[in-house]
């Protein structure tokens, strides 16, 4: 499977979670306010270790490619 169908598949999924999200909080079966509150501060924690999970690898990966081509 490719990165391009994984990540199509992922966003589908998120819109299908935030549409029963919405759903539920449209009938008021839960609190609509507190869910989007603590969706949000969890999207924030995650694009922040990807964040850093990214700029770890990009320097990471440019230190194994100096070495790779300095042993080659």
């Amino acid at each position: 499977m490719t990165p391009k169908k994984i990540i199509i598949w992922f966003l589908i999924l998120l819109v299908l979670i935030f549409t029963v999200i919405a759903l539920l909080g449209i009938w008021d079966i839960i609190d609509l306010d507190q869910v989007v509150r603590k969706l949000l501060l969890s999207l924030v924690v995650i694009f922040a270790s990807s964040a850093v999970i990214l700029f770890i690898y990009s320097v990471m990966g440019k230190e194994i490619e100096d070495t790779k081509k300095q042993e080659g």
